[in-house]
């Protein structure tokens, strides 16, 4: 049994831990406004570009297409972006992606397939190393980006189209978390090249208007897909980072909560041996007193 001045040590030691996850959890709701403003605003533009492209796709043939829509008509080797966040403490946000893309690959290997990985961020990297760490060909670090911009996906988008260019995989696959609320995030697995995705989205109509595009229409898919497949991927990080806040928040909650449950138990525990060891100094007294 702990003596009375463990137990005083541990429950002040878990005092300091509770102030710490309080702390952080207000620092989450802080950030958890902007990082959701930021998620909120970029869904209707990505929604209208996927919009315009399918308008476009609907009148390119499909001898015409450009290759990131209709791709090296194979899909033995597939690449896997999966996008994470840079530190921890925020539930099983990162568990869950990295738990999606890895159930993805390991049924894509059990159908003959080969995968490569690129990772977003230290988390998920970490995780995925332990059973897929042959199949990672690199990694993306944004661990001292201080606010993610459209340049870090605009970068990530042209390592994925260099890498398509080179021949090095047949089909890509984002992995994000889509943010819904504090306590609802949704692991997502989004296709990105072939780029015919996009013609799952419903052009948007404008009565009997026809349109004439300059240059052909496609031309300008070939200038708009890989732009697509960057605002796409910006809208993943901007939907990691407010699912991210969002878990820690949630995470340091419950921390808090339980802190303050072992806290009470630990000061029960504190009282009762407390109580006991006077009961017992009495008893000697007054055991000592009769003797006389």
């Amino acid at each position: 049994m702990p003596s009375l001045k463990d137990l005083r040590n541990r429950i002040a030691s878990v005092k300091a831990t509770q102030k710490i996850t309080k702390a952080m959890q207000m620092v989450a709701a802080a950030k958890l406004r902007r990082a959701q403003e930021a998620a909120e605003a970029a869904r209707p533009y990505s929604q209208r570009m996927a919009a315009v492209l399918a308008n476009i796709a609907s009148n390119v043939d499909g001898d015409d297409a450009p290759a990131l829509m209709s791709g090296t008509g194979k899909d033995d080797v597939h690449l896997l972006v999966v996008c994470t966040s840079e530190r921890g403490l925020c539930g099983g946000f990162n568990a869950q992606i990295a738990r999606l893309a890895r159930d993805h690959a390991r049924r894509l290997v059990a159908d003959g397939k080969t995968v490569k990985i690129i990772t977003v961020g230290k988390k998920g990297a970490d995780i995925l190393r332990r059973d897929l760490g042959k199949n990672i060909i690199d990694h993306v670090n944004l661990r001292e980006v201080k606010q993610v911009g459209f340049v870090n996906a605009d970068e990530i988008g042209h390592k994925i189209i260099g890498l398509y260019n080179e021949g090095a995989f047949d089909v890509a696959t984002l992995f994000y978390s889509e943010f819904k609320s504090v306590i609802a995030q949704i692991p997502t697995a989004q296709q990105l090249i072939p780029a015919s995705a996009i013609g799952d989205a419903e052009p948007e109509t404008a009565g009997d208007a026809v349109y004439e595009y300059e240059p052909d229409p496609a031309a300008i898919l070939g200038d708009l897909i890989p732009r697509n497949i960057s605002v796409q991927v910006f809208r993943a990080l901007l939907e990691n980072a407010a699912s991210e806040q969002g878990a820690r928040m949630s995470a340091m909650d419950n921390a808090t909560r339980n802190a303050g449950d072992m806290i009470n138990k630990l000061t029960m525990s504190y009282n009762r041996q407390r109580q006991a060891q006077i009961t017992k100094e009495l008893i000697e007294i007054i055991s000592g007193a009769e003797a006389l």
